[in-house]
């Protein structure tokens, strides 16, 4: 059901990476679109930690398969469906929503131009039909120099980049305490004999959480921890919500086998 982001090669959604500069792209300007295609067929999108409180209102929470697992925000059970968005990418009439903060970046990101380089250096995917040498739109250089919408991208990746360093935090303490488990989640339509049953992804063992040493809990709830596993935890619930909604746009998986 879920899957993991994209380990080699571009991240996911971009298509190309080019580095931003006041040379190359003198007369380049961002513009504001109003559907996001991208997002049309994509059920798993990655999240941060700080985006839990949020998230776990709409959309469940789980995390990925693999020994790097990414915590993920479903906008569908299945492969290819997004129940919030339509095929022209623009979200489904009387819904509410909260993004991503990894949808809402694109098509920019902070990445090394070299394997052995410290820095990292503000890019953006050229396929993107959000910033080209448009007429219309908002200019990302003027006299040579970065305009205030460019410190604007660059702080919010930069923030992206430390909510990842907080993420993998969290999901590193999870993995030592023990506390992530395969996940299987049990979902009986109507007129079905046999449940669906979804797999491949992981969440909190409540179980095992429960076991913890009582300074274990203690240091979770004040380091923050505590609140936004139970977020994940709560948001599970909402499986079988997406799943209905997958069911009334005919994006029914196939009935189980008896």
């Amino acid at each position: 059901m879920a899957t993991a982001p994209q380990t080699q090669g571009l991240p996911l959604f971009y298509n190309d990476l080019q580095p931003l500069s006041s040379e190359a792209h003198a007369d380049f300007k961002a513009r504001t679109v109003t559907s996001a295609p991208f997002m049309a067929k994509q059920h798993a999108i990655p999240l941060t930690v700080e985006e839990f409180p949020l998230v776990q209102r709409f959309m469940p929470i789980v995390f990925s398969v693999g020994d790097e697992p990414v915590p993920l925000a479903l906008m569908g059970l299945n492969e290819g469906v997004n129940v919030f968005f339509d095929d022209a990418g623009n979200i489904k009439e009387g819904l509410e929503i909260y993004l991503p903060a990894y949808a809402r970046r694109y098509p920019y990101l902070l990445a090394k131009l070299r394997p052995d380089a410290e820095e990292l250096s503000l890019c953006f995917d050229p396929t993107s039909d959000m910033i080209g040498a448009f007429d219309e739109g908002q200019a990302l250089f003027e006299d040579g120099k970065p305009t205030e919408l460019v410190q604007q991208i660059l702080k919010f990746n930069e923030d992206f980049e430390i909510a990842g360093q907080k993420t993998g935090a969290f999901v590193k303490e999870l993995k030592d305490q023990g506390l992530l488990m395969d996940g299987e989640v049990a979902i009986q339509a109507e007129g079905e004999e046999q449940p669906h049953v979804y797999r491949g992804f992981q969440m909190v063992d409540e179980n095992k959480l429960n076991e913890l040493r009582g300074d274990q809990l203690r240091k979770m709830a004040q380091n923050g921890m505590l609140p936004l596993i139970y977020a994940h935890l709560f948001s599970l619930g909402l499986m079988r919500d997406i799943f209905a909604r997958q069911m009334q746009a005919g994006f029914a998986p196939p009935q189980p086998a008896a």
